[in-house]
């Protein structure tokens, strides 16, 4: 099984599939999975088979790397379209996550101003004060909510602890629109034999209720692309996510899909 664990604090820049040329911030450790999720789909592979050795970033080390990085791509000619925070698990979960957002705004403006900051979070530490501060600030405050449903939840993103979904669900509405909704749409069956299938009316439709009373500017809804850690889950089809695109626009929701 392929897994991709990402260098840190810096890497890249790639080429996104929803987002351009994207240089990548990972606040977790450069040599395995640091994540409040533990996501059957995850290109990082479970939590249990890559735990880390090395520690956070610090705050410093991280503006550090960045700045070297970007005055590279203003020597060399290259611009990036966005600075993406992702990597090896929950970028949010990072003490330092508000200063280090600080330190990148100012950095982006002083070298590359019409490249986005963008954060991809699982959305499991909104409730804290500081991560949702900071999450305002951001371009692309991109948070995944992959189904309303709990039991879909348990089996497919697998929380480590507590997780309060509608507690999730009201502290996005609290971005009073300023976020993006994140989705995942498969098919398939766990390595348990369990089946997963998020594409259908029984969860799109509940789903898309949820996301209306969210009021996101924003939906971007994908399938997978790499590898899996369960190894009989399949891509959602051009025409399921077309359809489930569809149902969004008309509800007055803007919608993207990636394949």
């Amino acid at each position: 099984m392929a897994t991709v664990i990402y260098p840190s604090p810096i890497f890249g820049p790639i080429h996104s599939r929803r987002l351009g040329i994207s240089l990548g911030i990972n606040l977790l450790p450069g040599d395995g999975k640091f994540c409040s999720f533990d996501c059957i789909y995850c290109e990082c592979g479970y939590n249990k088979d890559h735990r880390p050795t090395q520690k956070l970033p610090t705050r410093e080390a991280v503006r550090e790397a960045l700045e070297a990085r970007l005055q590279r791509m203003k020597e060399e000619g290259v611009a990036p379209d966005v600075l993406t925070f992702a990597g090896n698990g929950e970028p949010t979960a990072h003490p330092d996550f508000g200063g280090i957002i600080s330190d990148t705004l100012a950095l982006r403006d002083r070298y590359f101003p019409d490249a986005k900051v963008s954060v991809l979070s699982n959305s499991t530490f909104i409730h804290r004060p500081e991560v949702f501060e900071a999450l305002k600030r951001v371009d692309n405050n991109i948070l995944k909510l992959d189904t309303v449903d709990m039991e879909y939840i348990r089996r497919v993103d697998r929380p480590n602890g507590q997780y309060d979904l509608q507690a999730i669900i009201e502290r996005m509405k609290a971005f009073q629109g300023q976020l993006i909704i994140q989705t995942m749409f498969m098919k398939g069956y766990t390595d348990e034999g369990e089946e997963v299938d998020n594409t259908s009316d029984r969860f799109v439709l509940p789903w898309i209720k949820v996301v209306k009373e969210i009021a996101p500017r924003q939906v971007m809804i994908y399938t997978i692309d790499r590898e899996t850690p369960d190894q009989s889950l399949k891509k959602a089809t051009h025409e399921e996510l077309d359809r489930i695109v569809d149902l969004l626009k008309k509800e007055g929701i803007s919608a993207t899909a990636s394949y």
